[in-house]
């Protein structure tokens, strides 16, 4: 099934027009056809207009995964606002901050997260309306009753491909995080694209497990709604659940993190689940080891395919395909494949200029699934996007047949169970500590996190504190999954020259011969 779509909400108007009654998704019970889908959109929409939200104005959610959040992201879209959703496991500060850095004017909270949001109310800029979203507050309206107060007939607002239609906020290497702009005219591209190889189309099952701030998420999501799948969402990664709703529901197809594979292996369930239907596990976002990929293909019986993207690039822009995970090919395991269509790569040197094959440098991408830009930040975005090139920050290069290999960060950047940490913001929570003389942050090998963070830190002459200590300071600012998992103590830090930390040369000490890999 081929669908041109000029913005997301063309996704459920499609749908809802050719096959109205097919179902769309599936949480905790609850079936939605595309019909309803549809309708209950076009409600969110017109309630979104009511309360005064004009095209492109930001429109924040801040709860775990649920059909809810496909009502509002496609009424958002009707509206012609732009979605934000935002990481349910920062800190209050960090929340803060991205509902006031996007300049949200409404948003939808979960009931678990009601506390962080009384806690740091007083301080939004701009938020006018807090609806809350599965349970009962003294202040706020609840979802169900605020969107059915309103008309289900489309506001059929005309929507330009340059649009903004998601926000996505990654960590930026200062510590405070940016707000990815992906447009319209990057989702008409990737979707038709992408479910062709994702398997994906009517009536498949397909499960939903990835949090919905991340562009693996909300994108996965998107794309089975697109294709006209059978989306089974789930509100959270438990691995037991996981089978048993792929066992009773027959799922075929799912994105998964490495750890979430790891998890589902270690899980006692599996040995009784039958996982017979499955025809195709994509993965990515994080590292994995050989070994665990060696053993997942021979526990589940499918199809694996590999991706690399960044939240900047729509997701995934190159794939290795089934037929590329042969065991007997283990240096081919550890690539993340060839460019798909309308992708080009180049490796680029230090001097700027493309670097031949096998040799290391900044991977750049040029592909109509670039971003936008930046939210309010020019000079971040002219970094990072040169002409019609973006550079991701990663380090890699290619083969001689085009399949690339990520080598290394530029940025340091650490990827812990599926998670992007920068070392600049664990560094920042630490440095205030009056112990803490100097510290640097890097990623060391985690056989459950494909890579654990961990401080190495040097304290001030006559001071003492414990990894415990410092553990807990940095717990008061900045999220749990960012603390470090262990500390250790030297008595200086490898610099150059310039006096920029050599973190590789740190790495070396927990990393060995082994590569540092990304995929």
């Amino acid at each position: 099934m081929t669908m041109k779509i000029a913005g997301l909400a063309d996704i459920v108007r499609r749908h809802a027009h050719e096959r109205p009654d097919a179902t769309a998704m599936v949480y905790q019970g609850r079936v939605t056809s595309y019909g309803l889908l549809d309708r209950l959109a076009s409600r969110v929409a017109n309630g979104l207009i009511a309360e005064g939200i004009r095209p492109q104005v930001r429109v924040a959610h801040l709860d775990k995964s649920s059909d809810s959040f496909f009502e509002l992201l496609f009424g958002v879209a009707k509206a012609g606002a732009v979605m934000v959703s935002v990481n349910w496991r920062l800190a209050a500060p960090e929340i803060l901050h991205i509902v006031n850095d996007a300049e949200a004017e409404v948003l939808f909270v979960g009931e678990e997260y009601f506390p962080v949001i009384e806690s740091i109310r007083d301080r939004f800029t701009r938020v006018r309306k807090i609806v809350s979203l599965g349970g009962r507050h003294a202040d706020w309206e609840a979802f169900t009753v605020w969107r059915d107060r309103h008309s289900d007939r489309d506001p059929l607002l005309p929507v330009k491909p340059a649009d903004t239609a998601v926000q996505f906020y990654t960590s930026g290497t200062t510590g405070l995080p940016k707000g990815a702009e992906l447009t319209n005219a990057n989702f008409a591209w990737m979707l038709p694209l992408w479910t062709r190889s994702w398997l994906l189309g009517p009536g498949v099952p397909n499960l939903v497990c990835l949090p919905m701030f991340h562009i693996g998420g909300a994108g996965w999501g998107i794309a089975g709604l697109f294709s006209g799948a059978e989306n089974h969402v789930v509100r959270e990664f438990v691995p037991a659940q996981i089978l048993e709703t792929i066992h009773r529901e027959r799922v075929q197809v799912m994105l998964l993190v490495p750890a979430m594979i790891l998890f589902l292996l270690q899980a006692p369930e599996i040995r009784e689940t039958d996982l017979s239907s499955l025809r195709l596990i994509v993965y990515g976002a994080a590292p994995i080891p050989a070994e665990l990929l060696k053993q997942a293909m021979g526990v589940f019986p499918c199809g694996f395919q590999q991706v690399y993207g960044l939240t900047e690039t729509t997701g995934a822009i190159t794939l290795l395909p089934p037929a590329d995970h042969d065991p007997s090919d283990p240096k081919k395991l550890l690539s993340c494949g060839y460019a798909q269509e309308g992708v080009e790569l180049r490796i680029v040197g230090e001097d700027g200029k493309d670097m031949p094959a096998n040799q290391v440098g900044e991977i750049a991408v040029r592909s109509p699934q670039v971003m936008g830009g930046y939210w309010r930040l020019p000079e971040a975005t002219a970094r990072a996007v040169q002409g019609d090139w973006f550079f991701t920050g990663d380090a890699g290069y290619l083969d001689d047949k085009g399949y690339l290999y990520i080598y290394d960060r530029v940025k340091d950047m650490i990827v812990s169970g599926g998670e992007n940490i920068y070392p600049a913001e664990v560094e920042s929570a630490l440095f205030g500590h009056p112990s803490v003389a100097d510290v640097a942050v890097i990623g060391v090998p985690d056989e459950r996190w494909g890579e654990a963070v961990k401080a190495v830190v040097v304290r001030k002459p006559g001071t003492e504190t414990s990894p415990a200590e410092l553990i807990n300071w940095a717990r008061e600012r900045i999220a749990g999954y960012k603390l470090p998992k262990s500390v250790d103590f030297i008595d200086a830090l490898p610099r150059n020259p310039t006096g920029k930390i050599l973190k590789r040369e740190l790495r070396k000490t927990y990393w060995g011969d082994r590569q540092r890999q990304i995929n």
